[in-house]
């Protein structure tokens, strides 16, 4: 068992920093069909499936779905203050003691899709009508005390969305072999 491969199912995200409009514009697609392509993959699934792990020591199916739902929530707060002010410190956050938080145990994830759902709705439409000069606007991230510009970021979380997806395909594919 590769456990690298399990945690990175994907491969572990690359920066582009120079991304072409048309790679912008995949990424928008990935964060705009990401609710679509979850709902799809959990339809229909028993609540013992949402328990399920991905991978040894990880996280359940049910709480990667929470944990998308926050961490996008996020990230669509930290685009529209980098758009509002100028170079804003986010707020990080303990993913792994959020995931651990009782909302996110919760056997029922559809409150967690409602939020992607329409979140992702509203998160592409602001994606699409940044201007180029927007694109370049910047937030500080405090905890790898770096600038990171809008464009990479449409990158980052749209690898997030896919990544994510893979790490609930492989759980329900686990049938309970990682406890």
């Amino acid at each position: 068992m590769d456990i690298e491969k399990l945690k990175f199912p994907i491969g572990e995200y690359v920066i582009d920093k120079n991304p072409s409009k048309s790679t912008i514009e995949s990424w928008i697609k990935d964060i705009e069909t990401f609710p679509s392509s979850l709902e799809k993959e959990i339809t229909h699934i028993s609540k013992d499936a949402l328990n399920w792990k991905y991978r040894p020591n990880g996280w359940t199916v049910k709480q990667v779905i929470h944990h998308c739902a926050d961490s996008h929530i996020n990230s669509y707060i930290r685009f529209k203050l980098a758009i509002t002010e100028e170079t804003p410190t986010i707020k990080p956050y303990f993913e792994d003691k959020w995931a651990e938080l009782i909302d996110a145990q919760d056997n029922d994830v559809s409150y967690s899709l409602s939020i992607i759902k329409g979140l992702h709705y509203r998160w592409a439409k602001l994606l699409r009508s940044l201007t180029k000069e927007q694109l370049k606007r910047t937030f500080y991230h405090p905890e790898n005390k770096s600038k990171i510009n809008l464009a990479e970021n449409i990158g980052l979380y749209a690898w997030h969305c896919n990544h994510h997806l893979a790490h609930i395909k492989n759980g329900l594919k686990s049938n309970n072999k990682y406890k």
